[in-house]
């Protein structure tokens, strides 16, 4: 009987695996995720910043991804800049993790070529030649003949090809967090200094890429300066206008959520509060410190982009599915604009570094 049991153990332990590769949704890093422009592999976002000029634009992002290559503490850098064209090129070399335990540790150096284009009101980002040099140097491959839909799918291009599905995703993941990267300096947020390390991603269920879910819009309206909380370790930031009346839903208008005006919210000049649970019981109230703008993604789905600074707890929101988002002008105890919102999946940040969230518009009231 005793060693029944231990064959029975034995057998759960080597399915196990399997069984959890089955419950895995990689519909995110499916056909098209990773897209080609002539044979080669080129991951392409389009970002519409209403109302800003090209220099604007310009200035940001060569200010991000001069921070973002330094971060790889190598000879990562700027390449070529050019303001009047518009144009930034980096290069970038740093360590994708697949796994790390106390006894193993799996990783890559991916080598990648930023690009930005800059126009007024718009911008275009780029991320092409990617190549990796895997088990420090002794095997290096090009993402054309290792990610790409002809080496990374199945014949029906149904399932990733177990070999090479790490590589596949974490490829895409990482650009989508560079993505998050550029919306965050285009919000026109002041991140803090970076930290030495990822954290681990959680696993989402996405149906699609972020660089790969059309033109994303944000509708920024001023510098916004992050607030340090005055007490960092509390297990939660209530930072929201202090007030015993309730909402009255009387006193708001509801409008679509893609007929909200642009200048609805401005967050240099009021406050963008979190509410998640429900009112009044179980309830949890959090400003986003380091601000936040309206936004569309995936071509015209309106969406609110809140961001909490370094300090912030953030669990709550982590496990939050929908959520509230109020603004509150300066000076206002009850808020102009409610939100409700449902959360978008998105990657995890960099630690040390704001977290970005995204909330799809489901209901919007204004004042």
């Amino acid at each position: 009987m005793k060693n029944l049991t231990q064959v029975l153990v034995a057998l759960f332990c080597l399915c196990m695996p399997a069984l959890l590769h089955a419950q895995r949704d990689d519909s995110k890093y499916l056909a098209g995720a990773v897209p080609e422009v002539d044979g080669k592999v080129v991951f392409t976002k389009d970002f519409s910043i209403p109302g800003m000029s090209q220099d604007t634009i310009y200035s940001r992002l060569l200010k991000w991804m001069d921070a973002r290559l330094a971060k790889n503490e190598n000879n990562s850098r700027v390449v070529f800049s050019d303001k009047e064209k518009g144009q930034i090129v980096g290069m970038g070399d740093e360590w994708i993790v697949f796994s790390s335990t106390a006894l193993s540790l799996d990783r890559t150096k991916i080598l990648y070529q930023l690009t930005v284009t800059c126009q007024p009101e718009k911008c275009i980002f780029e991320v092409e030649k990617i190549r990796f040099n895997y088990r420090e140097g002794k095997e290096k491959y090009t993402a054309e003949e290792w990610i790409t839909d002809k080496y990374a799918l199945n014949k029906s291009k149904t399932k990733l090809v177990r070999g090479l599905a790490k590589w596949r995703r974490k490829t895409v993941d990482f650009v989508d967090d560079l993505c998050v990267g550029v919306t965050e300096a285009l919000s026109a947020t002041v991140a803090k200094a970076p930290a030495e390390e990822k954290k681990e991603e959680q696993k989402q269920k996405e149906t699609k890429a972020l660089v790969n879910s059309g033109t994303t819009v944000i509708t920024p309206k001023t510098q916004v300066t992050v607030e340090t909380p005055q007490t960092a370790t509390a297990p939660v930031t209530v930072t929201a206008p202090q007030t015993n009346a309730q909402v009255v839903p009387n006193a708001y208008k509801e409008v679509a959520p893609n007929a909200i005006p642009a200048n609805a919210i401005q967050t240099g000049n009021g406050k963008l509060v979190i509410v998640i649970g429900e009112e009044p019981f179980n309830m949890t109230m959090m400003t986003a410190n380091a601000g936040g703008s309206l936004g569309k993604i995936a071509g015209d789905k309106p969406v609110i982009f809140t961001i909490l600074s370094p300090e912030q707890p953030y669990e709550q929101m982590e496990a939050a599915g929908n959520y509230t988002v109020r603004f509150y002008p300066n000076g206002q105890t009850e808020p102009s604009v409610i939100l409700e919102c449902k959360k978008v999946p998105s990657q995890a940040p960099i630690e040390g570094m704001p977290r970005t969230y995204i909330g799809e518009i489901l209901k919007a009231k204004i004042k």
